[in-house]
This record gives C-alpha cells, structure tokens and sequence, in this order.
C-alpha cells in the first residue's frame, strides 16, 4: 500500500483531538476520522493506519483532504444531507388522505395504493408518483383503507 503522506497538525488541534479522543462522545465514524488524523500527524503510514484503526486507504484520504480544504471542524463533523423534495405538498396530503377516507368508487370494496396513485396523477398534483410514497403517507396517518371506520373519526 502507498504511504500516507503526513500532515501538519496545529499544537491546539492536536490538543482539540486529544481531547475529543478522551471524552469518547461521538459515533465511531468521527471517532475513527480523529484517530486516522493523529496518526497522519504523527507519521504513520497508510497501510499501519489501515490495519490498525480498519479503514480503507479512501478513507485516509478523505481525513487527510478534509482537513486541509475545512480543518478540524470539517473532520469531527458530519455533512448535512440535503433533504428530498416531497413528492406531495402537506395540503396535498391532506387532500389524498381525505380521499383515501371517503367512499370509494363503485365496483371497488377499498382504495388500492393503484387508485390513489392515479386519483394524485388525475388532480394533477403530480407526474407521477411512487406507490411507497403513497403507502408511506398512509402509515404515518394510521389509515385503514378496507376497514369500516377509516381511522380518521369514530363512526
């Protein structure tokens, strides 16, 4: 394996490391980024940091290139993730969920997943949409879609 290049840690990052690495209150991701960063400053190789600590070679290089583009905070922290974009906007929901609850259409015994799908394409809420997205909606509101009482009010 091709060794590690070393780099220059500041006296009071290595001091902020330290300290993070005593207290031992992060998830083991930013744990193992800290250590792979000591061990960098010290020296060390890719390949003893590898087998040491269990990480992959991308892994050292991603501390290594974290720490230089962003410093200590780039690598004891995590990036947020961006949220998706909602498929449906909340009044949409509510719309669906209000359908979801009414009667259904004749020759139908319950709303399928199918049918609400198409009712959300046919109202032009969206393109097209995901029946998990429109499953998903319904768990989170505790709807039953083939029971008598829907879920939404008591009969």
């Amino acid at each position: 394996m091709p060794a590690a290049r070393s780099i220059v840690v500041s006296p009071s990052d290595h001091e902020r490391l330290c300290v993070f690495l005593q207290r031992g209150k992060a998830n083991v991701r930013t744990f193992k980024r800290a250590q792979v960063l000591l061990k960098l400053s010290a020296g060390w190789t890719g390949a003893e940091i590898a087998r040491t600590y269990g990480v992959s070679q991308n892994t050292i290089g991603n501390v290594r290139t974290r720490y230089l583009w962003g410093g200590l905070g780039a690598v004891l922290s995590d990036k947020r993730q961006e949220r998706r974009r909602q498929a449906l906007t909340g009044a949409q929901q509510a719309h669906l969920i209000a359908i979801a609850c009414s009667d259904v259409p004749t020759g139908h015994d319950h709303w399928t997943l199918r049918m609400l799908a198409g009712k959300a394409v046919e109202l032009g809420y969206v393109d097209h949409i995901a029946l998990e997205t429109i499953r998903s909606l319904l768990k989170r509101t505790s709807s039953s879609r083939g029971s008598i009482a829907s879920g939404v009010s008591p009969p």
